[in-house]
C-alpha cells in the first residue's frame, strides 16, 4: 500500500492547510526556515508581507526556496506535502489582488486586529508589502500514514 499522494491530492492537502514553512538561502547558503501563511492558487503558493522582511531579500537574491505543510500526531497519522521550486516578487496587479482577496478569505478570522498590537508591532507591518509566488519544480513529495490502516489497529 502506498502512502504517497496523488497531484491533486497533495494539492488539496497544500490548499487545506493553515500554516506553511517556508525555507529560503542566506547569503552564505544556510538555510531558514519560518511558520508562514499562504494561499494556494493555480498550483503555486502565495505569501505576502512586509516589503523589508528578510525572506523577501533571501529571494530576491536567491530563488531557491522550499515548502512544507504538515499535520498529524502519532506516526500513524502523519500526513505532509513538501516542494522545491523557485521564488519570485510578484508585480503583477491582478494576481496581487487575488492573492489579497484569497488571503483575507483564508485568514480574517485569525488576524489580530492592528489596533491591539504593540506599537513597534504596528508599525512593522504598516509599510509597503511584497507577495512572493513559489513556483515548484517536478520534486514534490507526500505522505499519509493515514493510508496504511494502523491507526484504527491501535485503537
Amino acid at each position: 500500500m502506498s502512502v504517497r499522494l496523488s497531484p491533486d491530492e497533495a494539492w488539496a492537502v497544500l490548499d487545506a492547510s493553515h500554516t506553511g514553512m517556508f525555507t529560503s538561502l542566506r547569503h552564505d547558503g544556510v538555510p531558514i526556515t519560518l511558520p508562514i501563511w499562504f494561499v494556494v492558487l493555480d498550483r503555486r503558493i502565495y505569501v505576502s508581507g512586509p516589503a523589508t522582511t528578510k525572506r523577501v531579500a533571501r529571494v530576491r537574491r536567491d530563488p531557491r526556496v522550499s515548502f512544507l505543510v504538515e499535520s498529524g500526531r502519532h506516526w500513524a497519522e502523519l500526513r505532509a506535502v513538501h516542494l522545491t521550486g523557485r521564488a519570485h516578487i510578484v508585480t503583477d496587479p491582478e494576481v496581487l489582488a487575488r492573492v489579497a482577496a484569497a488571503l483575507d478569505a483564508k485568514y480574517a478570522l485569525f488576524r489580530t486586529q492592528r489596533t491591539a498590537m504593540p506599537g513597534a508591532t504596528r508599525a512593522h507591518y504598516e509599510v509597503a508589502r511584497a507577495t512572493i509566488e513559489i513556483v515548484p519544480d517536478a520534486r514534490m513529495l507526500s505522505w499519509d500514514n493515514a493510508r496504511l490502516g494502523l491507526a484504527k489497529r491501535q485503537q
